[in-house]
């Protein structure tokens, strides 16, 4: 279902950012030309997929609204699903492995190996190298959901062409080699396939028509196509409206921003400015998710004090406040600082984090 290099369906290029400090990362952004002789090739098998997928969701939502026997638990069951494939790719795919912001045991590898399949977005190892190229060379030609090639391109639009020369020939010179040596990615990339049609397509199936006595196909075409296209536009928000519209409070020279309502549809990747400034902080977020909506990191502290997790990486005070000073907006940073200590501001986020969990 792919052609890593040049972007057959190959969906697991998504999602967002980088790994490495921060140092090496401002170093490492390269002023790669964005006015090439690259002319843009449709690939027409990813434009039939996923325009047959939206389609399908599509006359979904119109059947489920005008029935009035729906079954509520048929979509509870989608969003528990979409929820945890989303954990294995914020959790799993971004923070453990793309980034190294933090260990984790066997077990945990092996559980959030399975959720980040159940999202299909690629295998582990094409997901995290497309990541570390977004993070080194991002909103460059480099960069494989280029924000200044236009809000349709980074959102979905990268899916629908070729990849520019340039991710390819830079996509080579990632190291990639910590995780080749991890056994879990390596039996994960062997094995995608039926782990795909297992996690992905069968399981959930199963396990929504033994709740609701409804039919297989209605419960495939809800729990796993619909669940799936709108997990993938929760995704896609990150590097579209995410690099687009927003606060950048910590770095005003890159176009990653702060942006509220990416974070509430992505469970917690919308710090985005700061994520691309410390993309080795596990909680992808300066504040931990007691004082903002961050479901991943809320797992991954769950997951310590479990003895899962360890070694969760975490800037310092002075680290951040020396880099506010340097490149950042601090009226614009306290400004925000100030909101999250307003009544409404607080009641809404106890009532988000109630909705979520």
């Amino acid at each position: 279902m792919a052609d890593n290099n040049n972007n057959g369906y190959d969906y697991n290029h998504i999602d967002g950012d980088n790994d490495g400090d921060d140092d090496e990362f401002e170093s490492s952004k390269s002023k790669l030309s964005l006015k090439s002789n690259y002319k843009q090739k449709i690939v027409w098998r990813n434009v039939i997929a996923l325009s047959t997928l939206h389609l399908i969701t599509i006359y979904s939502f119109y059947t489920s609204l005008s029935n009035p026997f729906l079954q509520w638990n048929h979509l509870i069951i989608a969003d528990i699903f979409g929820r945890l494939s989303g954990l294995g790719i914020l959790a799993g795919a971004h923070r453990l492995w793309a980034h190294r912001s933090y260990e984790a045991s066997l077990s945990l590898r092996i559980f959030l190996m399975l959720l980040q399949t159940m999202a299909l977005q690629n295998d582990i190892y094409d997901w995290c190298r497309d990541h570390r190229v977004h993070h080194k060379y991002s909103d460059t030609d480099a960069d494989p959901y280029n924000v200044r090639r236009g809000f349709f391109f980074s959102h979905m639009g990268w899916l629908l062409v070729r990849k520019h020369p340039e991710v390819i020939r830079k996509g080579k010179t990632i190291d990639l080699s910590d995780l080749w040596s991890d056994p879990v990615v390596r039996f994960q990339r062997r094995f995608y396939i039926p782990l795909v049609i297992l996690f992905w397509g069968l399981i959930p199936t199963y396990i929504s028509h033994l709740i609701t006595d409804l039919p297989l196909w209605e419960c495939f075409v809800c729990t796993v196509i619909v669940r799936y296209v709108v997990s993938l536009h929760c995704t896609w928000t990150v590097n579209s409206l995410a690099h687009m519209y927003g606060y950048q409070m910590f770095d005003q020279s890159i176009e990653p921003r702060e942006n509220r309502l990416v974070t509430y549809l992505s469970l917690g990747e919308g710090y985005h400015n700061y994520h691309h400034v410390f993309p080795w902080d596990y909680s992808a977020s300066e504040l931990g998710w007691n004082r903002c909506f961050n479901l991943a990191t809320l797992f991954i502290d769950f997951c310590a004090w479990l003895g899962l997790a360890k070694n969760l990486k975490k800037p310092d005070r002075k680290l951040i406040e020396n880099r506010l000073k340097r490149t950042g907006n601090l009226d614009q940073y306290i400004q925000q600082q100030q909101k999250t200590k307003k009544f409404f501001f607080n009641l809404f986020r106890i009532f988000t984090w109630f909705y979520y969990i």
